[in-house]
């Protein structure tokens, strides 16, 4: 029963991406929108574990282009609204309209989700955080910025000189936002200085969409970012991962200790991984002292934790 509950659903979400990688574009248009509702609302509910190490060289192959177009398709999505967004604000700040970006509540619910993980964990406020990856609508740096973290200063990094120009113009009618957010046009594997004097990094979910390209990003922070600083991983879980990469933590984050694992069974697609970077051995206790004190952290938890809803207990 199992088996034929996850044939019809992998046959389904190939169905979707033949019809989605034979649409002209992928810009938002209704059918573009319908398509990629159908593929959610497939992946999102609590189904029987598929583990996509195992699946055929086919489905394999379906499944690495299928994020891919997920990719460029959430692009598009994030600049058309960032773009909606400036120039339907007649001098207003646009921050007040984000509610009309389709996902926004996922969003919410997502920066809350990481926003109490890393309490667990960091018990004191980040004085400076980074977001990897933060494209043209930056939604979780300006969620966690206003609900969360109304004191600290967010580095955002993209490859995309256009999606931060677009970022920054949402931002810029905030008079308090426009002077903690901070972005910056990089491949994040050029960046060297500056990543430790981050108490956290977060990873964006498509910043490495094959797993060797992710592996790489986070082996360059694990290099790069300060011993004892946290990085927050979105990852993918079970049918999920037809959506999103998939971050493995025993074979990934080699140079972090994890702390937890959090699957989550309702709309926010995305698992969480939080990590913490390992001191190096040629850094003296007193100097990894130094940091935690210049940055004001209290570090606690040192066990692996995969958590889940009541749904999956």
């Amino acid at each position: 029963m199992v088996c034929q509950e996850q044939e019809a659903l992998v046959n389904k979400v190939l169905d979707l991406y033949h019809k989605i990688s034979s649409l002209d574009t992928l810009k938002p248009s209704q059918d573009v929108d319908t398509l990629f509702t159908q593929l959610v609302r497939t992946c999102i509910p609590h189904t029987p574990f598929i583990d996509i190490t195992k699946l055929s060289t086919t489905v394999q192959e379906a499944r690495s282009n299928l994020i891919r177009l997920c990719a460029e398709a959430e692009s598009l999505l994030e600049m058309h609204y960032s773009a909606l967004l400036v120039s339907s604000s007649s001098g207003e700040n646009p921050l007040g309209r984000l509610h009309v970006f389709p996902y926004y509540s996922n969003y919410l619910k997502l920066s809350s989700l990481e926003f109490n993980i890393l309490s667990q964990h960091c018990q004191a406020v980040p004085t400076k955080i980074a977001f990897v990856g933060s494209g043209p609508l930056p939604l979780t740096s300006i969620v966690l910025a206003t609900n969360h973290f109304p004191s600290t200063t967010f580095h955002n990094y993209d490859i995309d000189a256009l999606a931060n120009s677009m970022a920054k113009a949402l931002v810029s009618s905030d008079h308090d936002l426009s002077k903690r957010m901070v972005f910056h046009t990089s491949d994040i594997l050029d960046v060297s200085h500056g990543l430790n004097e981050f108490n956290v990094v977060f990873l964006a979910a498509l910043v490495g969409m094959k797993n060797e390209e992710k592996k790489k990003v986070i082996d360059h922070l694990g290099k790069y970012m300060a011993p004892g600083a946290f990085l927050m991983v979105r990852s993918a879980y079970s049918a999920r991962a037809f959506l999103y990469p998939v971050v493995n933590p025993s074979f990934d984050l080699k140079g972090f200790e994890v702390l937890s694992v959090f699957h989550p069974t309702d709309e926010v697609i995305n698992s969480v991984v939080i990590a913490r970077k390992c001191p190096i051995t040629s850094t003296s206790s007193k100097e990894v002292q130094s940091l935690f004190n210049n940055n004001n952290l209290l570090i606690n938890g040192n066990m692996i934790e995969e958590l889940v809803t009541e749904e999956q207990l």
